[in-house]
């Protein structure tokens, strides 16, 4: 029974067989077009920063370029921090309509970070995904920010984000923490969707035409179901590809026109400079986007991701909240976990695997009235809940 829960764990899932997913939605009325420009993350976060944290291998004294630095966006000035990791290739992003809401709930403040090899993040050793270091990365930024008396901190993880927080949580990286949140990913379905996952990368697009024309393809795909969260989010998975004006096709056709009309070089200088301006177009004309994360590359590290994660997380010593686009994901360990009351879970029906870009509001009511209850903070003055 194929429920298409490779794209579970890496990406969010794809169409459904016969057609776009949320069709119905998708249809537009006549002579009306869609909006797939880019938004800015500025519209959604307060600030932006880079955190530098030492490379674990480096030496005392080393310069400025052995630093990792990791790109955060934050909001909120007081209240518990929320710690939101993203998915496998998606980036810090990819939390930004989420913010704006849950920011208008509760007292919180919120930090969204760019992974190792993700986004803007700039690390030494990109090639290192393992859990263990990603779960180290953490607690180092969090340490950079706060120093040694952090906040309270709830940490929520979706996809292969949430893997790394059960991870980090697990392992103490963060004194602080209130509760772990994570975000639709199972280690029982994760771990028999693997198999496929190399399938799923391989049937995406490679390049787009343009980013307008990625956040299109997301939306239509069913990838990210909120037009929105589309076209603020896309920006962090895709980069222009870099295509230097002086590729070979390009100054081979500049040089050969200056060598063979030597004799006539003033006439030619014009024509040269009109060629060279023309050429400079159609390459900005035909920029190219690409995936920044090569995630079929990734793959050696996916099973210590997920193998033991849901022993891991029922283990976890703080309250655990477990937000599912369907109840057909919960394995075994969970089940039972779930019948002992050792976990709070809730199913947020016609969501994509992208739950929290699907459904902003519902995933935000869901964590505020979690905290709220445990008492890790209270509604916003005002809010009508």
């Amino acid at each position: 029974m194929e429920k298409q829960l490779h794209l579970n764990l890496l990406a969010s899932r794809p169409p459904m067989a016969g057609g776009f997913q949320s069709s119905s939605k998708m249809k537009m009325g006549p002579g009306r077009k869609r909006d797939f420009s880019p938004l800015p993350w500025s519209q959604y976060f307060e600030t932006m920063e880079d955190v530098e944290v030492e490379n674990e291998n480096a030496l005392p004294c080393v310069s400025l370029t052995t630093l990792n630095i990791f790109r955060i966006y934050c909001s909120g000035s007081h209240g518990p921090v929320l710690l939101l990791l993203h998915g496998g290739g998606h980036s810090a992003l990819s939390w930004a309509v989420f913010t704006a809401v849950i920011c208008s709930r509760i007292n919180c403040r919120v930090v969204a970070m760019d992974l190792r090899a993700h986004g803007d993040t700039k690390v030494k050793n990109p090639e290192d995904l393992s859990a263990d270091t990603m779960a180290k990365d953490i607690g180092k930024v969090v340490e950079a920010l706060y120093g040694e008396n952090p906040p309270p901190i709830m940490i929520i993880g979706h996809s292969m984000g949430g893997a790394i927080a059960v991870h980090t949580a697990s392992a103490n990286h963060l004194p602080s923490l209130l509760g772990l949140c994570v975000i639709d990913v199972v280690e029982g379905t994760a771990m028999d969707a693997l198999n496929s996952m190399q399938n799923f990368l391989r049937s995406r697009p490679k390049t787009f035409k343009s980013l307008e024309n990625a956040i299109e393809w997301s939306v239509k795909s069913g990838q990210i179901r909120n037009t929105e969260s589309a076209r603020v989010s896309m920006g962090g998975q895709v980069k222009k590809c870099e295509e230097s004006t002086s590729s070979p096709g390009v100054s081979n056709s500049i040089g050969e026109g200056i060598i063979e009309e030597e004799e006539d070089e003033e006439a030619e200088e014009e024509s040269n400079k009109k060629r060279m301006k023309e050429d400079d177009q159609e390459i900005k004309k035909e920029s190219i986007f690409t995936w920044r994360v090569e995630l079929s590359k990734t793959e050696k590290y996916w099973d210590g991701w997920f193998r033991g994660l849901s022993a891991l997380f029922l283990t976890c010593p703080v309250p655990k909240l477990l937000l599912l686009a369907g109840v057909d994901r919960l394995d075994k360990d969970l089940t039972i976990g779930q019948m002992q009351g050792k976990f709070q879970m809730q199913v947020l029906p016609q969501c994509g695997h992208a739950v929290h870009e699907d459904a902003p509001e519902k995933v935000a009511d869901a964590l505020a009235t979690f905290m709220v209850r445990h008492k890790f903070t209270e509604f916003k003055e005002g809010y009508l809940w």
